[in-house]
């Protein structure tokens, strides 16, 4: 039986696993409010669906039409959009925000105040650090082309991001990688490598007892 305080929120249809917390002040299957200009999908969603035992905490948000699995953290104040598919023991940390049509995998950390941008994939064992920002559009907004390209950054398994770190779009972090606290990604980087700096570069290779 889910656990829902008499401040939430949770719209009609939402599917509740056993043992979901929702506590004060949070709101579970939110419908979208688009801009007029916005370029996000308009239609019709599916009801929000949380796995087992997962915890929605003080003031967040879930939108309609996304997918949370069994066990997962969602801190206080975070924000997770439409049509977003997220695994099993994640936490997504405080303040953090998860945009629409992203996916990640299980046993994912993403701390507090993080910024995943739309279209972006993390796949399972991925680190996200504080305040890691993540960019999808590289025409910020400009001409009609930039509809076909946007894209996040795809995060390779057991990849690693340090705090403030910045991925442009459409980037990928290979399997296992490091990325530096502060670097500003502008180019894939490859597995098991640690890059730094601004643009980020390779420094040298993750430590074998680093490796899951």
């Amino acid at each position: 039986m889910a656990e829902i305080h008499p401040s939430a929120i949770v719209y009609p249809g939402t599917v509740l696993g056993e043992g979901v917390k929702v506590l004060e002040g949070a709101v579970v299957g939110k419908q979208p409010t688009l801009s007029p200009r916005s370029t996000a999908k308009r239609e019709e969603l599916s009801p929000a669906t949380l796995g087992e035992g997962t915890v929605v905490s003080t003031g967040a948000i879930v939108f309609a039409g996304t997918t949370i699995g069994a066990r997962v953290i969602l801190g206080d104040q975070s924000c997770v959009r439409e049509r977003v598919k997220i695994g099993d023991d994640v936490v997504v940390g405080r303040g953090s925000l998860v945009e629409n049509d992203t996916t990640i995998g299980d046993l994912t950390k993403i701390q507090a105040d993080a910024y995943i941008t739309a279209y972006s994939s993390l796949e399972d064992n991925v680190f996200i650090a504080p305040c890691v920002v993540t960019a999808n559009d590289n025409f910020m907004g400009r001409t009609e082309r930039r509809h076909e390209l946007v894209k996040g950054p795809t995060i390779r398994r057991g990849a690693r991001v340090g705090g403030g770190a910045v991925l442009c779009p459409g980037v990928e972090i290979g399997e296992e990688a490091f990325v530096g606290a502060g670097a500003v990604v502008t180019k894939d980087v490859p597995a098991r490598k640690i890059v730094v700096g601004n643009p980020a570069r390779v420094l040298r290779d993750v430590p074998e007892d680093e490796l899951l």
